[in-house]
């Protein structure tokens, strides 16, 4: 007789639903990847099912990898992939073990860089799995995914889309009901048409009476099966109602199974009475064990149940195989796993809430003994509801950092709950008020993290902790849009005459910072920088000295002092050194290096810088950094890589991660990747995706200075579809606000003062076209040495007052510093003006190169913009044959850099390794691979391969 499901009974009724993962393991051994959604009940067998692909893709030679995500109101971080992937310390591979040494890592830094530590984790996770598709077909399945933590959840999210672009098969399988944000955007991405969605529904009667044969070994007899409808085709709950009824003598066996009739009466009506009675059976001994156990989790090590009780494993041993005899626990690899969800919440209900709530403290001591990571006996901790425990508030507050980069809102929950409790001692609630402002601070709860400063000020006693508090308040009332109290707030905290150097010239620095992005105030934010830098001298405080650096390049930077802005980044960032204590800052200012190259038309240097910026990056675990990415986005759109500027955007687009400068300058790059976007797809006449990035784009409310200097690719884009609407006045009316900076601004207005000059004349307002030039002969005379804002000047004055040698200037200002976008324009303007005086040979000239350009970037729109100009002017375009349209598909349509990024598929690198060799971002170059793929109407990596062989002269690569 069989009472117990083994693999095959699991799975009966279940063929259609294997037969699509067989399908999906088998296009996985050819090189292509999907993407399984596994839904259905509790007990339905979704768990059987998905170990059942498993298995078949390790027959079939895949790597297959398992992970079955916890019940816990806080699961550990990453903690189903790093069982799916066996990432440990010990591990024999340097990547998982260099990925577990990253995860336990206890360090805590005071510019909160450690807040993006999660993301830095999640991209280290998704780069392994992206490596071992490199290697070989891969599986990966996460089982019950709806108890995981936001992190894996992220994984998942980040795989999905590109399942299908490697050699991976990933099957999740999820409970319907569950709830959280990350979860229903996790569920939005499945519902993508590439999605194959598998729905476990009820057995059907013929699959229930198979399955009843298979628990029984005989046939079932009709009172059965009627008793068996309760279980409404559900595989467990048939498979815990018969082993009930075994074990009470109630079925009478022979050539069929039947229910005895006079018995009928205390049959168990409910799984959770048949959970009980197949608890009774077993040993009180090893029920006491299991209890302990169940507050571990669904899934447990040995050596944690051995440290919670004292004992050591073997003493264990006997009570385990009881356990798991009685079918109460299976094996997990090296751990321990409960059978059912239902059977552990059966355990704990049988114990108190009062001794549940002791032994859940009992095992965060344990487990902190035993060196587990600080989110699991957090977990515990909150679990136990204990507050003001001496050894728990301790431990907090020593952990507290570590806690708040990998699991905020956990952190933010014990903490919240130890400050309110009443301790007795002023001077360690004060202390956990500050960690609680930190975590709040990182998870962007702004106007709770400056109540909670606000509170804790009042009793703090010691003055460097003292200037802590401001700091966090001053960055807490910064990002959540009340500059002037940040403000009044350091220069409250700064009237002590006890606060120490190095918080004093951070609060300075700070200062510095708001005077200028807040409100403009260029003097008093200068004085105060330099004010910071003396005293950041004394205390000898790098990140203070940085962070005043900074603040001067800001305003050399505003004043166009740009050899004056270099200087003062690059003498931050040799500050800052090597380390990766202050990424955050350090990102900021390597990005403030580009802005500068840029703007002293070093153009080729700022690709370095990029580079550069992108290597420090990846030291510091860094490098899909969102503002990396619209940075790098911005000088692409001047170089006219229009492509790879779009495939940097669309991948900060798939960033979880708010696209702020983290306290230090808020908002920008949001503002950015919409204006950019808006304006490609502006050039390239594709409107309608141009108004949805306007409408994104100027969906947010303008505060600051630094919310000003941000929108002009916006500004310009919505000129553009004005313009394309032929609205000429409207199309000059919204560029009217770059005419003249506020004060503090730092708007490269010269950038787009040609445009405005352009407009002006074809609306026929000379006033209006001679303000343009005055705007742009101001930013020129202010530069500190020529560079593109003379260049845009001699434009402006070229254009306006129909100066060909002006226009000339400029045009070879853009040809020697190689900045081929302002260069299609301005020959355009250049063969505008030679067309007005009839010298139409040079016209025709200055035409055809700069179709040529606008050709390349792929901006149809500007091709029939220039023609129109010039055909009005009675020029056409000279005899070169017909125009080669741009390819939409085949080899021919990939860009540049698409070629090469499918030369290293084709070469066996992984994308990381791409990443690298590019200097591209992991996303970014994803993103290429997708579109490659979509290009040339592929579906793996494999078949890029097959195409850059036929590609390559002689089918030999070049790797």
């Amino acid at each position: 007789m069989l009472i117990s499901a083994d693999s095959s009974t699991r799975l009966i009724g279940r063929t259609a639903e294997l037969a699509v993962l067989n399908g999906a393991v088998e296009r996985l051994r050819g090189g292509t990847g999907t993407v399984v959604w596994v839904e259905g009940e509790p007990g339905i067998g979704k768990s059987a099912v998905v170990a059942a692909a498993a298995q078949i893709g390790r027959e079939w030679g895949c790597q297959a990898s398992v992970g079955v995500a916890d019940q816990l109101a806080h699961p550990p971080l990453l903690g189903v992939f790093l069982d799916c992937l066996e990432i440990g310390r010990r591990s024999a591979d340097p990547r998982r073990a260099r990925i577990a040494a990253f995860l336990s890592d206890r360090r805590a830094t005071l510019d909160l860089a450690d807040a993006t530590r999660t993301a830095a984790a999640v991209e280290m996770v998704v780069a392994l799995v992206d490596e071992l598709c490199a290697a070989g077909p891969t599986m990966l399945v996460v089982d019950d995914v709806q108890w995981a933590d936001d992190a894996s959840l992220d994984v998942c999210r980040r795989l999905v889309p590109v399942a299908a672009h490697l050699p991976l098969l990933l099957v999740m399988s999820y409970r319907p009901g569950a709830h959280g944000s990350t979860v229903r955007r996790l569920r939005d991405v499945t519902r993508r048409r590439d999605v194959v969605r598998v729905p476990l529904g009820p057995l059907p009667p013929d699959a229930v009476r198979d399955l009843l044969a298979a628990l029984v070994g005989v046939p079932p007899g009709d009172g059965l099966v009627t008793l068996a409808s309760q279980a409404v085709g559900n595989p467990l709950f048939l498979q815990e109602l018969v082993g009930a009824l075994v074990r009470e003598d109630l079925l009478d066996i022979s050539t069929r199974a039947e229910v005895r009739e006079s018995r009928t009466g205390v049959v168990p009506r409910s799984l959770a009475a048949a959970l009980d009675d197949r608890l009774s059976f077993v040993p009180a001994g090893t029920i006491e064990l299991m209890r302990a156990s169940a507050l571990l989790g669904g899934e447990f090590a040995v050596t944690e149940l051995a440290a919670l009780l004292g004992r050591t494993a073997i003493d264990l041993c006997a009570d385990l195989h009881e356990a798991v005899t009685a079918g109460i626990l299976v094996e997990a690899g090296p751990r321990m796993r409960f059978r059912h969800p239902l059977l552990r919440q059966a355990l704990l209900d049988g114990m108190p809430a009062a001794l549940r709530a002791a032994l859940h403290l009992d095992v965060a001591r344990a487990l902190e003994a035993a060196r587990v990571e600080p989110q699991r006996v957090a977990q515990h901790l909150l679990t136990s509801g204990v507050v003001g425990d001496r050894w728990a508030r301790q431990w907090l507050a020593d952990v507290a950092p570590v806690l708040a980069a990998w699991a905020p809102h956990l952190a933010a929950e014990l903490l919240r709950r130890e400050v309110d409790h009443d301790p007795g001692d002023e001077h360690e609630r004060s202390g956990l008020t500050m960690n609680l402002a930190r975590v709040l601070l990182a998870t962007g709860d702004h106007e709770e993290a400056a109540k909670r400063v606000r509170q804790a000020l009042g009793a703090i006693v010691d003055p460097g902790d003292r200037g802590h508090l401001h700091w966090i308040l001053a960055r807490a009332l910064f990002s959540g849009g009340h500059n002037d109290a940040a403000v009044a707030n350091l220069h409250r905290a700064l009237r002590a005459d006890d606060l120490p150097d190095p918080w004093r010239a951070r609060l300075l620095a700070s200062l510095a910072m708001f005077q200028r992005a807040g409100v403009g105030d260029l003097t008093a934010a200068d004085a105060t920088a330099r004010g910071a830098l003396r005293t950041a001298a004394v205390a000898g405080d790098a990140f203070a000295t940085a962070y005043a650096l900074t603040g001067l390049w800001a305003g050399h930077s505003v004043r166009r002092q740009h050899r004056l802005a270099l200087k003062s980044v690059e003498q931050a960032i040799e500050t800052l050194g090597t380390g990766v204590d202050h990424v955050d800052l350090m990102a900021f200012v390597l990005h403030g290096r580009i802005f500068s190259l840029q703007n002293l038309s070093r153009w080729t240097d700022a690709e370095a810088a990029l580079r550069d910026a992108r290597d420090v990056l990846r030291a510091a675990n860094r490098i899909d950094d969102t503002t990396s990415g619209v940075t790098a986005a911005v000088l692409l759109f001047w170089l006219g890589r229009w492509d790879d500027a779009l495939a940097e955007l669309n991948a900060v687009a798939q960033s979880t991660s708010s696209a702020t400068y983290r306290g230090l300058r808020e908002g920008g790059p949001g503002w950015l990747r919409h204006g950019v976007a808006a304006l490609i797809a502006g050039h390239r006449g594709e409107r309608g995706r141009a108004a949805a990035h306007l409408r994104a784009g100027f969906d947010r409310p303008l505060v600051t200075v630094a919310d000003r200097e941000n929108i002009d690719f916006l500004l310009v884009a919505r000129s553009v579809a004005a313009e394309q609407d032929g609205n000429l006045r409207a199309a000059l009316d919204h560029l009217n606000d770059l005419l003249e900076r506020r004060p503090g601004e730092m708007t490269l207005t010269h950038q787009w003062l040609p445009r405005f000059v352009r407009l002006a004349l074809a609306a026929d307002d000379r006033s209006a076209a001679e303000a343009g030039v005055r705007a742009c002969l101001t930013e020129a005379a202010a530069e500190q040495v020529p560079a593109r804002a003379t260049a845009a000047a001699d434009r402006c004055r070229g254009l306006y007052h129909a100066d060909a040698a002006a226009i000339r200037s400029a045009v070879a200002h853009y040809r020697a510093s190689g900045v081929p976008v302002e260069l299609a324009g301005t020959l355009e303007d250049l063969a505008v003006v030679l067309a007005e005086r009839d010298d139409s040979a040079p016209a025709r000239a200055a035409l055809d190169e700069a179709i040529d350009l606008y050709d390349g970037f792929g901006a149809a729109w500007d091709v029939r913009r220039a023609e129109a100009r010039l055909r009005s002017r009675g020029i056409r375009r000279g005899v070169r044959g017909s125009r080669a349209k741009r390819a939409g598909h085949g080899w021919d349509a990939l860009t540049p850099t698409e070629r090469k990024v499918a030369t290293l598929v084709a070469a066996g690198r992984s994308t990381p390794e791409i990443a690298q060799s590019l200097f591209l971002t992991r996303r970014t170059a994803q993103t290429h691979i997708s579109r490659i793929l979509a290009k040339l109407d592929l579906r793996s990596r494999v078949e890029i391969a097959g195409v850059v062989l036929r590609q390559a002269p002689g089918g030999v690569l070049d790797s």
